[in-house]
């Protein structure tokens, strides 16, 4: 595939990793869908065992030719002989289904192995958990022989395009677009069962089981690129690689809808940290911040599960939200209107000529607005002209039709009436809209017409919305992905005076910082908190508050004690002092209430703050705390000392940018009240957004942070500020690698660069960031027609926002791009990224350049660094297709030390291909 059908293709779905243990690994997935043939260890002739159940569902698909069964009895089995051991199998195995006893199962992988097979489904459980496992063994013999597992302890896969039923499901599933990927076995056989009735087919339905080897992240890729698949369902009771799981899942999610259904909404979380804002994140709230990071749309229930995949297969794209309701009874209809805003939906304003066309087709009892009520004795006829009507109406983007049985018109005949225009209109080319029903009468063979006819069709006004609910949803999904954010002003945050208070407090073996360290951090990055003076004494706090009472007319005296983190809880706090004695009073009184509640406690003495009076001001609460399976959470709400009471919070899987911390405030009860009410104006909204996102950086550049608490927030029109501040450390073995803890790789700051070119501009390379969308407009406008058709195959001009996003928006866990722009203009001078394959050992490079900037040695730079990259992050190769007239391109790699290729299937390409082995040597002058 060219690298440019690439990019309009997936965008950002590519593969790579910075350490090799991460990497994504679909590689021979494609043998569970599309195998050769079929081996089954464990058959048997049993009568309700599973190994009769496999052999039988195998036989009844169409893959009786290509069928190997062992046990070790041996004999034959319906007619097909029985291998005593796999090791005798005249062939060899390309998939196999493994169902014997839990000790045996090792010997049969490694047989397996041995053979060439490479793929195995094992359907055994009870091989345990942890690091001497049999699971864990099993997976070490499959990955020596590149052989790749799915389960244990699952039912198998179902490949109904092929004919393949490898598993003990008692239906095997139609042929159709959707896949489903599944933890548990019994959702796998329901979801199935259900949908034979519905008619609604599929390209893979897999289940998981204990993911030895084969988890969610890997299956997303699989059908995310695969071309028979149009949506993806999962149902997930955990997550184990979280980086990998959100990497496959916004990759999936860019291409295609992908509905989530997740057990244990309820069920305690894994501890998170001591923290009052860490015990309001429960695990299933952080789930949920990641499933709509990822951009997944979520259900809640088997009857959510089906009513989404009903419309999600009958409704394939939807221009805008507004609906439109046609029915023959008002009741229904209100019912409807009712739900559909309850779930925030709103309905769609018919234009003038629509309303007129209406009026003179309606009796004068019916509505001729929306929702749009034809009368109780509406027949086909009058059903079908009334909605001809809606279709052509631009404001409509979606119609329900519903039905009421009456005596007065057959449903059947009205179902029938609905599907004939509906085939007409697209015959002839007419404006076509998704249209869905609820018909609640009819019963089964209108279900079946609307089936056949590719309807979306419910049984309940309820039913029909919520289904249409997740067709929007996807629809805004999309859209959120493809938003370019804001760039945030130029920030700088002061890198070395935060290291030096976080490096000092690890060596003297402090868990919390102190008032003062914790003022200063927070100044590195231009966070606004209050400075803070450290005293051992009251007469010291009385000395040092003086001068600060002269300034802002009072004074703040806080416990200073690394073993009391809540001030508040023993009186530790002493606001609007106005004087020096009233300084020393309060002070002695809050050391001494300290030493009673804590005798044994380090207390250090007290800090002396500013009193910062903000009138009216909203208490908010912002803050970071590391979850056990998505590493750091960030966390935005209501704050105050009720904030356990109140409860209004939001997450988001950090990094934001603006628009991301945008959204977590407007999650929020709160937000309401720094919109301004009465007497109370407006807070800056804009400026809270950008402190959630320079905490966020923080938490990047420093894998020590484990905690981050600051409430309250103060929210003023005047301005923010933070009054409370504590932040926990810890010593990480991770600063190597400190974004590893990331659910979501952040930008990597480490590879920005100043570099010169040859006619002594300046340019500034760094990795790509989603708001240099805004800079590629005037690239392309100077590239020449030449250059585009050597870069993209074509000449063609046309990009569009959606193909500018998926430019820009970069999963740094999966691919890298590099810009090149100018430091005094600001404009974009030239780019080059790399997309790596499944197995994380080829890579594939595409840079430009601006053509009036050739000659100055901006390409040859790009090209180094896109190397140097490459090597450090564990690729073999790094190749790409040139067009054989492409002479400059062709010169710059064979001088990088790129080896040329001729392409046998088209005498226009040559392929460049770079080894990366000794890289140093053969690039000097690396940068």
């Amino acid at each position: 595939m060219r690298v440019t059908d690439k990019w309009q293709a997936l965008g950002s779905h590519w593969i790579e990793s910075q350490n090799p243990e991460d990497i994504m690994s679909s590689y021979n997935l494609d043998v569970f869908f599309r195998p050769r043939n079929v081996t089954v260890v464990g058959a048997s002739t049993r009568k309700g065992s599973i190994g009769c159940a496999l052999v039988d569902n195998l036989l009844e698909g169409d893959y009786s030719e290509k069928l190997f069964l062992v046990n070790p009895k041996g004999g034959s089995l319906k007619g097909l002989p029985l291998y005593p051991s796999v090791a005798e199998i005249d062939g060899k195995p390309d998939l196999a289904i493994v169902a014997v006893s839990p000790s045996a199962v090792l010997g049969e992988i490694e047989a397996l192995g041995k053979k060439g097979c490479r793929g195995v489904v094992v359907i055994t459980s009870g091989l345990g958990t942890g690091d001497g496992s049999l699971k864990r063994q099993l997976a070490a013999i499959a990955a020596r022989y590149k052989m790749r597992i799915i389960g244990p302890n699952c039912i198998g896969i179902l490949s109904p395009r092929v004919g393949l039923n490898a598993s003990f499901s008692h239906v095997p599933g139609l042929a159709g677009d959707l896949a489903l990927i599944s933890q548990s076995g019994a959702i796998v056989t329901s979801v199935a069962d259900w949908a034979t009735q519905k008619h609604i087919g599929f390209s893979g339905l897999v289940s998981l089981g204990d993911k030895a080897d084969v988890d969610f992240g890997d299956m997303l890729d699989h059908f995310a690129m695969d071309p028979h698949t149009r949506a993806i369902l999962l149902y997930v009771e955990s997550i184990k690689d979280a980086r990998k799981f959100m990497s496959s899942a916004r990759a999936a999610a860019r291409t295609k809808p992908v509905v989530l259904m997740k057990a244990g909404r309820h069920a305690e979380g894994a501890s998170i940290a001591a923290s009052r804002n860490g015990s309001m994140v429960g695990s299933d709230a952080v789930y949920d911040a990641a499933f709509t990071r990822a951009g997944l749309l979520r259900v809640h229930d088997l009857d959510e599960f089906f009513d989404a995949v009903e419309t999600l297969t009958h409704i394939r794209k939807l221009k805008g939200p507004d609906l439109t309701v046609l029915t023959n009874s008002t009741g229904i209809g209100v019912l409807a209107v009712d739900d559909h805003i309850d779930l925030g939906g709103k309905l769609s304003t018919l234009e003038e000529t629509t309303t007129e066309r209406l009026n003179a087709l309606l009796p004068d009892a019916s509505s001729h607005s929306n929702p749009v009520h034809i009368a109780n004795d509406a027949g086909p006829e009058r059903y079908s002209k009334a909605l001809d009507i809606l279709m052509d109406d631009k404001h409509t983007n979606a119609i329900l039709v519903m039905a009421c049985p009456s005596a007065l018109a057959s449903p059947i005949e009205t179902a029938g009436a609905v599907i004939e225009l509906l085939e007409a209109r697209k015959k002839s080319r007419k404006r076509h809209i998704p249209v869905f029903v609820a018909w609640l009468g009819g019963g089964a063979p209108v279900a079946k017409m609307f089936e056949d006819a590719d309807i979306a069709h419910f049984s309940t006004p309820a039913d029909a919305i919520r289904g249409f609910s997740y067709v929007v949803k996807h629809m805004e999904a999309q859209n959120e992905l493809m938003r370019m954010p804001p760039a945030l002003s130029d920030f700088q945050p002061d890198l070395e005076a935060a290291r030096t208070v976080i490096d000092n407090a690890l060596v003297s073996g402090n868990q919390w910082l102190d008032a003062v360290d914790v003022s200063r951090l927070l100044q590195a990055y231009n966070l606004p908190i209050a400075a803070s003076f450290a005293a051992a004494t009251a007469v010291e706090a009385a000395q040092l508050a003086a001068p600060l009472i002269a300034k802002h007319g009072a004074a703040v005296v806080k416990i200073d004690s690394p073993d009391i983190q809540y001030k508040s809880d023993i009186g530790g706090v002493a606001l609007n002092l106005s004087n020096s004695g009233a300084v020393a009073t309060a002070a002695q009184q809050i050391l001494t209430r300290a030493h009673e509640a804590y005798p044994n406690a380090d207390i250090r003495g007290v800090t002396v703050h500013p009193m910062m009076r903000r009138h009216h001001a909203v208490e908010l609460l912002a803050g970071m705390t590391v979850d056990d399976i998505f590493g750091p959470i960030m966390v935005f709400g209501r704050g105050g000392t009720a904030v356990e009471v109140i409860r209004d919070k939001a997450l988001a899987l950090p990094p934001l940018d603006m628009l991301s911390a945008r959204d977590m405030i407007e999650k929020t009860r709160v937000n309401r009240r720094l919109e301004g009410y009465r007497d109370t104006p407006a807070s800056n909204k804009e400026a809270i957004a950008e402190i959630l996102v320079k905490i966020s950086q923080m938490v990047a550049d420093f894998p020590e942070l484990q905690e981050l608490d600051f409430n309250p927030l103060l929210a003023h029109a005047d301005g923010n500020m933070i009054a409370d501040a504590r932040v926990r450390i810890a010593p990480t073995p991770q600063k190597s690698h400190p974004h590893k803890r990331f659910a979501i790789k952040p930008y990597p700051q480490e590879w920005e660069q100043e570099r010169e070119l040859k006619d002594g501009r300046t340019v500034t390379i760094r990795p790509m960031r989603p708001e240099d969308e805004a800079l590629f407009a005037d690239f392309f406008d100077h590239v020449t027609d030449d250059d585009m058709r050597l870069r993209f195959f074509s000449a063609a001009r046309s990009m569009s926002h959606a193909f500018i996003a998926k430019l820009t928006q970069i999963d740094y866990a999966r691919s890298m791009a590099f810009i090149a722009v100018d430091q005094k203009t600001g404009e974009m001078l030239g780019s080059v990224r790399l997309m790596g394959d499944a197995n994380h050992e080829k890579g594939e490079y595409a840079v430009m350049v601006r053509s009036d900037l050739k000659g100055l040695g901006l390409g040859w730079k790009l090209m180094k660094l896109i190397l140097q990259f490459a090597e450090k992050d564990g690729f073999r190769e790094v190749d790409g297709e040139v067009l054989r007239s492409n002479r400059t391109m062709r010169q710059m790699c064979e001088a990088l030390g790129f080896e040329t290729r001729m392409d046998p299937d088209d005498p226009d390409l040559v392929h460049m291909v770079f080894t990366i082995k000794d890289i140093s040597k053969k690039i000097a002058d690396l940068i």
